[in-house]
């Protein structure tokens, strides 16, 4: 079967035109690692970008790139068209037998389902929800993001949901949805160290600083813990927003933390960074007002690290078996506090180990394969 596989070279989302390889988002990642273990495929991964940048023709034996250069003018101010026409025309020199665009965000499910072959779509964000959160108005980008969704959504044969919650959103807008989870990378399944005991142990958050993943008031959380005595140190993973409010409030009070030892950011890591960071550790807290899926959860549970997350949308389909990960309300910053401080003063007891179960659900040759039974379903219908 061949594939084609729309998606963000994430050398045009941080203009990192020089590097030489092309590189994707972690579940895109890890999707291609799950092809990449299946011979009877070939994938030709498609993605566009404002300027030329080191394309080479295989990053597998059966993985093929395109590096598809479109000017400015092609990409939001008109709606993506410029992408759309450019991947048009590479799907006429592939001929694959079913298109899949990966994500709402930019230009890949209008590019899949304008290029003229069986397509699908999958869903990493939620557009329409984040617009509703951010209220963002009249033209905006996600104002126009969320119309877009819906727009590529009605029109692809089917969409791959990767949560409950996700499905629950989609559903009304598409033909066809299937349920099928993000895959993690195959590295987050390597034997995990045993972890020593830390004078001062690390509590991890990954994502991007925002106040939909609310940092801001974590930083408040670990300020009451600290005025408790308790001994940890809060480590914040991912970009910060710039010149925004809340990005501006956090580097203020994260200044603050970082001069009494409780907390310190780290920054963009990559995913062997990130991994290594986790092994390191020895709980993650993930506290989002709204999420699709909540891959990091999912990885933290891999290497075995204590959970403490936010009962929002595909974080619950994940902890589910889970034993030992903690829930909470997406306010309820008091239960979340009480517990961590019960947990800090236990001596920091390790989570029931939960990566076997996440092999079974996540690995990304079971996740390939899944989206292989769908492909057939779909054209043979």
């Amino acid at each position: 079967m061949k594939i084609a596989l729309l998606t963000t070279d994430n050398r045009e989302h941080y203009r990192d035109y020089a590097h030489p390889r092309p590189y994707f988002g972690a579940a895109p990642e890890a999707l291609l690692q799950g092809f990449a273990a299946l011979p009877e495929v070939e994938v030709h991964v498609v993605s566009c970008l404002q300027r030329p940048a080191p394309a080479p023709a295989q990053i597998a034996p059966n993985i093929f790139y395109h590096g598809l250069v479109v000017p400015k003018l092609g990409w939001m101010r008109t709606l993506y068209a410029g992408c759309v026409r450019a991947t048009r025309k590479k799907l006429r020199e592939i001929r694959p037998d079913i298109v899949h665009g990966q994500g709402t965000e930019r230009d890949c499910a209008l590019a899949a389902v304008g290029g003229g072959f069986p397509n699908v779509v999958t869903i990493h964000g939620n557009m329409q929800a984040i617009a509703e959160i951010y209220g963002n108005g009249f033209g905006s980008f996600h104002w126009l993001a969320a119309r877009l969704e819906t727009s590529a959504l009605k029109r692809a044969a089917g969409v791959f949901c990767n949560s409950a919650y996700t499905e629950s959103l989609v559903a009304p807008r598409a033909r066809k949805t299937w349920r099928v989870p993000n895959a993690l990378q195959a590295n987050f399944f390597s034997p995990v160290p045993e972890r020593k005991p830390a004078a001062n142990p690390v509590i991890l958050n990954i994502g991007v600083i925002e106040p939909r993943k609310q940092q801001l008031e974590l930083l408040e959380v670990a300020r009451r813990l600290h005025a408790r005595g308790l001994k940890f140190e809060l480590l914040f993973i991912g970009k910060n927003t710039a010149s925004s409010e809340y990005g501006d409030a956090f580097v203020k009070h994260l200044a603050a933390a970082e001069q009494a030892g409780y907390a310190r950011q780290l920054g963009l890591l990559s995913s062997p960074q990130v991994m290594a960071a986790m092994d390191s550790a020895r709980a993650l807290v993930h506290f989002p007002t709204e999420e699709a899926f909540g891959l990091v959860v999912a990885e933290a549970l891999a290497r075995d690290l204590k959970l403490f997350a936010a009962a929002t949308g595909g974080v619950r389909d994940i902890v589910e078996g889970a034993m030992g990960a903690e829930l909470f309300p997406a306010t309820d910053f008091a239960g979340l506090e009480n517990a961590l401080a019960r947990w800090l003063d236990a001596g920091c007891p390790a989570q029931s180990s939960a990566a076997g179960l996440m092999q079974t659900r996540y690995h990304p040759k079971i996740v390939a394969q899944r989206h292989l039974e769908i492909y057939r379903e779909l054209l043979a219908t």
